[in-house]
């Protein structure tokens, strides 16, 4: 067998087209190389709903017990769920899923004890070198004298329990629901967590299946939305929440279907979080909106604006002790959550600010939205480094525009700003532009976008 693992894995995980890139021998071998790296005695493993996933997960679970580690099996779960059992069980855990991809994709998201991330940099450039290593010798190094114990264990009660205790709804006002979890894993975990609350539940597409008849499993695609949207006004329901394939994301829609910004979520939920601990650090990428880092600052918190990704929130977040961080694709964090994401938790902050007081959604996050911005787009390039120094060279030398490289090209000036970032996968250029009213985003959203494509 043969795999290019400098294109199977990315960024955080492993991910890869079912069986072209990835099955289940070249699972055992990361299963074996995710103990060794990690020097776990014991693991604890989950997968999503995908067809591919249960066998993925299984021969992960025998490359790891094959080298005498003692494997936790929690079957099917959302992400967010075994990051829990990762930090309730305090051990390295690999979640089986490709999140919001394709049918045809799968991969494994992994972390240490405590639902710390592996990434680049903190040992998946090592597991990865360790398979590689392994598949040029066409044998892993020898197992273990004894293997390990492969055993099962519920543990979505629990991860829901967990979750209520953190925020309390038990004196909302009713609340009618609309939630599409896109035949994800939302279907799973959303009826035992909404179990007793409140809450007049809609469901829609709550059936597992990984083929995603209904449409994909990713909310960030307005396509994706108009379903929910459509029942939310519908039912004359109170909110909508869509969740991506793994549910580790959600999305919210209001009372009239609109899409609520999730930079106003992330300025909601830190309010929440601000006046629940009395201050502290909240982490927001630098493409969310002007908004999260006003209010936190309103709120008697302390902003640190951060790159987008979800290795350079989380370390952030353990750096400065945050107690909360957001990002722009609706990724939050919780430091009562071992500093994880998870969709969840946001919704039932949701939930409890909107039942607790007599206003609509709309009205209520009015406060977090301030200005108006592009959404991210994206186009193809040819040389993105070229068409960033072209971008810079424009504004420059420009009065009172700030410039800084955190992450690709930001430029700044009182009234607007853009950001500009290459992705990582493929040739091209992502443009945030945000401004204090529509006619100047739009003005400053087309003049990058015409030397980004010129």
């Amino acid at each position: 067998m043969t795999a290019d693992l400098s294109q199977l894995v990315k960024a955080y995980d492993v991910r890869g087209v079912v069986p072209d890139q990835w099955d289940e021998p070249l699972a055992e071998l990361f299963g074996a190389a995710f103990v060794q790296v990690t020097g776990a005695d014991a693991i604890v493993i989950g997968h999503d709903m995908r067809p591919s996933s249960p066998g993925l997960s299984r021969a992960f679970a025998r490359g790891a017990a094959a080298r005498g580690v003692d494997v936790t099996e929690i079957g099917l779960c959302s992400t967010d769920q075994l990051y829990y059992a990762s930090g309730a069980l305090d051990l390295p855990g690999a979640m089986f899923t490709a999140s919001h991809n394709p049918a045809q994709y799968n991969g494994i998201k992994m972390c240490r004890a405590g639902a710390t991330p592996v990434g680049q940099d903190t040992g998946l450039s090592e597991i990865r070198e360790l398979v590689e290593s392994w598949l040029d010798s066409d044998a892993p190094d020898a197992s273990a004298a004894t293997p390990g114990t492969i055993t099962r264990r519920d543990t979505l009660d629990d991860y829901a329990a967990y979750l209520r205790g953190l925020v309390d709804l038990t004196s909302i006002r009713p609340l009618k629901v609309v939630v599409d979890a896109g035949n994800g894993m939302g279907g799973h975990t959303v009826p035992t967590v909404f179990a007793g609350l409140p809450l007049d539940l809609v469901p829609m597409y709550f059936e597992l299946d990984g083929t995603f008849p209904n449409h994909e499993a990713n909310p960030l695609d307005p396509a994706n939305l108009v379903d929910l949207q459509k029942r939310v006004r519908e039912e004359g329901a109170d909110l909508g929440i869509a969740f991506d394939g793994d549910a580790d994301r959600c999305f919210v829609v209001d009372e009239h279907g609109d899409p609520v910004s999730p930079s106003a979520i992330t300025a909601l939920v830190a309010s929440r979080e601000l006046a629940k601990h009395g201050g502290g650090t909240v982490i927001h990428n630098l493409i969310t909106s002007w908004s999260v880092p006003e209010v936190v600052r309103e709120k008697g918190g302390t902003p640190v604006r951060t790159r987008v990704g979800h290795s350079f929130i989380k370390a952030e977040m353990a750096r400065t002790g945050a107690i909360f961080g957001g990002e722009h694709s609706a990724h939050y964090y919780f430091r009562d959550f071992w500093n994880a994401d998870t969709g969840m938790l946001a919704a039932l902050h949701v939930l409890a600010a909107l039942g607790g007081q007599d206003g609509p959604l709309s009205g209520l996050v009015a406060e977090y939205d301030r200005y108006v911005g592009s959404g991210e787009i994206n186009s193809t390039v040819d040389d993105q480094a070229a068409r960033l120094a072209a971008i810079k060279a424009a504004y420059e030398s420009r009065a009172g525009v700030g410039i800084d490289e955190l992450d690709g090209l930001t430029v700044t000036v009182d009234d607007w700003w853009f950001n500009v970032r290459p992705s990582n996968t493929e040739p091209l250029l992502r443009l945030n532009a945000e401004a204090r009213d529509e006619a100047t985003m739009a003005k400053i959203r087309d003049e990058v976008l015409d030397i980004i494509r010129g």
